[in-house]
This record gives structure tokens, sequence and C-alpha cells, in this order.
């Protein structure tokens, strides 16, 4: 018994002595303190942005168009823009650079800028719409003509006029409708649309409308003509068929009542 004593004593110390230096070494590491991270590496991070400004423009054909690009290097960047476009004069400052861009033709056009800060390349793009909605549409009144009325509308000074669709509408339906994809000018235009369609009695008395518009990606411009009744209308080459054919039936009627009244006179002679 007396040498087992001293031996349990011994255990007893040397866990006492493994718990204090573990709680110890526990103290001395939160009295440290938490590692330092590594020094993040100069130059560009996730918050460097490139930005360009208005992302989307519709002008006039032939007009010209400011683009301003920016950044927030803060480095020195270097600075490009990507275009098909004839560029006129360039402006820049702390984090920004304009550009301009001279007599814009093409429908669409995609400009692209793009700042290099640290070896690191990021860009934005800006589209530029041009257009020119219809400065008019007419519809010419109606003509009858063989069974058969003739419509022309007459659209003005639009473009582009390979992105137009005219369309004739009678009351509430459609009666015709064009798409004029082969025009591939970059002028505006003047555009004739003629359609002849056959139509009953109980067609008439409701309106005809031409209308006109342009399919540019999403983006619809369109103009309509003021309405037309329809009506009995006559081609010329109708109204002297149909004059001529009144005077002979009033010919042919004076012609027989002239016979009747002779004859009536006559019989009165033998009475």
């Amino acid at each position: 018994m007396g040498s087992v004593f001293p031996l349990s004593l011994l255990l007893l110390l040397a866990a006492s002595y493994w718990r204090s230096g573990t709680v110890l070494g526990r103290r001395v590491r939160r009295a440290q303190g938490p590692r330092e991270s590594p020094p993040a590496p100069s130059g560009t991070s996730a918050s460097f942005w490139v930005r360009i400004n208005p992302q989307s423009v519709a002008v006039r054909p032939g007009a010209s168009v400011w683009l301003n690009c920016s950044n927030n290097c803060l480095l020195p960047p270097n600075s490009s823009l990507h275009t098909q476009l004839r560029r006129g004069k360039t402006f820049s400052g702390p984090g920004w650079v304009s550009y301009q861009l001279l007599d814009v033709r093409a429908w669409s056009s995609d400009v692209r800028c793009f700042v290099t800060c640290a070896e690191e390349t990021r860009g934005a793009t800006a589209r530029i719409t041009t257009y020119k909605a219809p400065h008019s549409v007419i519809l010419e009144p109606p003509v009858l003509e063989g069974g058969m009325y003739t419509l022309r509308c007459h659209v003005t000074r639009v473009f582009p006029v390979g992105f137009l669709v005219v369309t004739l509408r009678h009351g509430s339906r459609v009666i015709y409708s064009e798409s004029l994809e082969r025009f591939t000018g970059l002028d505006p235009a003047n555009v004739t649309l003629t359609h002849a369609f056959h139509a009953g009695f109980r067609d008439l008395g409701q309106p005809v409308t031409c209308l006109a518009r342009l399919n540019l990606d999403g983006l619809v411009v369109g103009s309509s003509s003021a309405p037309i009744m329809l009506t009995l209308a006559w081609s010329p080459a109708s109204k002297a068929l149909v004059f001529t054919s009144i005077a002979v039936l009033v010919i042919i009627l004076v012609a027989v009542g002239t016979a009747y009244l002779r004859r009536c006179l006559a019989m009165r002679s033998l009475a």
C-alpha cells in the first residue's frame, strides 16, 4: 500500500501540469491575436470599373455623337475606343475620356470602350441607333376600277427603309402588309405602296388606313394616315362608261316615250 500512494500522487501531478500547460498555451495564443493576412497585391481589384455614357442613344442620320468613357483606376490607365464610325475630337481628364463620332449613318452601331489598368483590361459598350420616323403617311382616296379598289399609300422621308413595314387596314382587319427589306440605302427616302383588293357592298362605309412602322430590334416607331371611308369611288374610265350608259338609257326612254305618245295620238284621231 505504501508504494501505491506515491505512484498515484505522481500521476495526479503530471495530469495537473499538462492541463495547466494547455490552458496557458491557449491564453498566450489569444493574447497574440489572429495571424495577419498577406498584403493584397497592388494594382486592380474587383472594384475596378469602366463605364460609357450614354449607353444607348438615337440620332438623325448624319448627326454627331459624344461618348464619355470613365473609370476608377488609381494608376495611369490606357484607354481606347473600338468602332467603325468616323472619329472626331477627343478630350480627356482624370478618370475619363470623351470621344466624338461624326456623320453617323448606319442604323445601328456598337461602340466599345476599353481601359487597361495594371495589366487588366475591362470594357463597356454603347449602342447608337440612327433612324428617322416617317415625315408623313398619306393614303389616297380609293379608286374603284373593274370591280377592284386600288389603294395608294405614300410614306415620306423615312430611314432606314429596309426596316419599314407598311400595312393597309380595312376596318379592324389587315388587307395587306409588306416588309421593305430589299432596300439598303443609307439616306431617308420616300416609299409608295399600291394594292388592289375586292370589296363588296357590306364593306362600304368602313375606314381604310395605312400604317408605316419601323422595327428596330425592339424599338418600334410608327405613324398612321388619316382614315378614309370606303365608298363608291369611280375612275375616269368608269365614270365615262357610266355617263355613256346613262345617256344611252335616256335616249332609249325618250324614243320609247315618243313612240308611245304618237301611238296614243293616232288612236285618238281614229276615234
